[in-house]
């Protein structure tokens, strides 16, 4: 059963896109490869999407010596490979508002050189002092950043300032203070602007308005009604060409103290009083303060950790982490992670969240399954149907973005034969339009200075607090013995045992997924 967008439905609330002001960008590390992976097709999508402000200019900075032609070559080039097509008209117009300012983020005379043609962008293209410097770096470069920034005069301007800041946000909870209290030596909280894509997706955000503007779920949205929550990342791919930093960082920072905690704190936060910056990050950081705290030998009992070995992905022999380029042969470092979770709190006090996260897992998959109580009573027991699959809600956030429910009917004819049916949302085939990316709809948020979408400081510490216990554990704890699951399957036996009595993992197979609809042109 496919649910279709009613076309001619009058929407009960629809945000109206507004155009940023004229601003500049300033990305540090705009050589490296998430500006020309994510960034630059983004900013070209909004161009061509018309949500660019008319003045709109980007100056990218990076060790690399390269001309202003050179630079928007390189751009070109990177957004034909990680983005499409380009359309020869937009992107001459695109371009010309592309520089490129030479040297190395820990010299002085960098910043003087960035701040010379910020003025000149100022004087030729009335950007009036609207800035916002990207930190596409390693975390450690980040303090020095903000220093120079400040040092150089570029902190504060006629109009208004931003940071934003990649992750990670810190290696554990003592860096990540650290990191704080160096951006807000030069910025205040409400300039800086904490990056985590996972936000920036589709149904992410849909999740917000799926809890809160159907009155149907909401009721059922707690303890009484809830069984269980899954939330799993899966990926099919391994380290790729990120060993250097896996090595140093792992699943557990990788992936669960920012993405799938993320995802916790929209799926379990109560209704905000508006739909603002504040009153929506002040509700998921109450969800983090409620998170069960974890005490030293208990971490067994609600984590596992996992290392992939060799084995099949899409019938292809692959080779286990350690023999992965750049990856030490005898490393500890986990490519997997289970959680068990329980949130102190009126909502959900009972209920279990189960957070997973892997690398060289059967499918590429991410999703919020929301698993309801059985009913009652055993109306149907004796009768063909036997034992009936308890209802699930299954928020999918990539790669086929949609909603689905899972029921149970009847099927034709004269017996009692009960089946479970899916009703089953795609965003790619419902609007008849690809969503934007996450990177488009977080760029365009933090030009127009809204910050819903975007980690708070307290957040960002509060969950490492959370998984800081883990992280000692794990330090003074040798690991199991590595690797000790297959590339291929759903990651180690042990992850099965911390799920409780009569609940178990989600482990779909690899499905064909629809195509999604081209954008209409702009």
């Amino acid at each position: 059963m496919t649910v279709v967008a009613e076309p001619t439905a009058a929407p009960v609330h629809r945000r109206v896109e507004r155009i940023p002001d004229a601003c500049a960008m300033v990305i540090f590390g705009a050589s490296g490869d998430l500006t020309r992976r994510k960034l630059m097709p983004a900013l070209y999508q909004l161009a061509r999407e018309r949500l660019l402000p008319p003045c709109f200019s980007v100056v990218g900075n990076s060790r690399r010596g390269m001309s202003d032609d050179a630079f928007r070559a390189e751009m070109r080039t990177a957004v034909e490979r990680f983005g499409g097509a380009v359309e020869t008209e937009i992107w001459r117009g695109f371009e010309q508002r592309l520089f490129y300012v030479q040297g190395s983020s820990d010299d002085a005379s960098t910043y003087q050189r960035i701040a010379t043609r910020l003025a000149d962008l100022d004087r030729d293209c009335g950007a009036q002092g609207n800035r916002m410097f990207y930190l596409a770096v390693s975390p450690s470069l980040m303090p020095g950043i903000a220093h120079n920034l400040q040092a150089a005069g570029l902190s504060k301007s006629a109009g208004w300032t931003r940071i934003i800041v990649e992750k990670p946000f810190g290696h554990d909870l003592q860096s990540a203070r650290q990191l704080n209290q160096a951006l807000h030596a030069v910025f205040s909280e409400e300039q800086v602007y904490r990056i985590d894509h996972y936000l920036g997706k589709e149904t992410v955000q849909n999740l917000l308005v799926f809890r809160f503007a159907n009155g149907i779920f909401d009721p059922v949205w707690n303890r009484r009604y809830v069984d269980q929550v899954q939330i799993t990342a899966a990926e099919t791919v391994g380290v790729e060409n990120r060993a250097t930093y896996y090595e140093e960082a792992g699943a557990l920072r990788d992936m669960v103290q920012n993405h799938l905690i993320q995802l916790l704190t929209l799926t379990a936060m109560e209704p905000p009083v508006a739909f603002d910056s504040e009153s929506v990050r002040a509700e998921k950081v109450k969800v983090l303060r409620s998170i069960r705290p974890l005490v030293g030998a208990g971490v067994e009992q609600i984590a596992v950790r996992g290392q992939y070995g060799p084995g099949l992905i899409d019938g292809q022999r692959v080779v286990g982490y350690r023999q992965e380029p750049g990856v030490n042969p005898q490393s500890s470092i986990e490519t997997f992670v289970a959680l068990k979770l329980h949130l102190d709190n009126w909502r959900w006090a009972g209920v279990p969240f189960y957070l997973r996260a892997g690398k060289r897992l059967p499918k590429h998959w991410t999703e919020i399954a929301v698993q309801f109580k059985q009913p009652p009573l055993a109306l149907f027991g004796g009768t063909q149907c036997g034992q009936l699959a308890p209802n699930l809600l299954s928020i999918r956030i990539q790669p086929d973005e949609g909603i689905s429910l899972e029921f149970a009917a009847k099927t034709p004819g004269p017996g009692m034969d009960v089946r479970p049916v899916d009703m089953d949302f795609h965003y790619a085939t419902s609007f008849g339009m690809a969503s934007y990316s996450a990177y488009e709809r977080l760029l365009l948020d933090s030009m127009l200075g809204d910050a819903t979408l975007f980690a708070r400081s307290e957040g960002v510490e509060l969950a490492w607090a959370v998984m800081a216990p883990i992280l000692e554990r794990w330090q003074h704890e040798p690991p199991p013995v590595f690797p000790n699951y297959g590339a291929g399957t759903w990651g180690p036996a042990e992850a099965n045992a911390l799920l409780e009595v009569g609940h178990r993992w989600r482990n779909p197979l690899p499905t064909p997924q629809p195509q999604a609809t081209p954008r209409i042109p702009a």
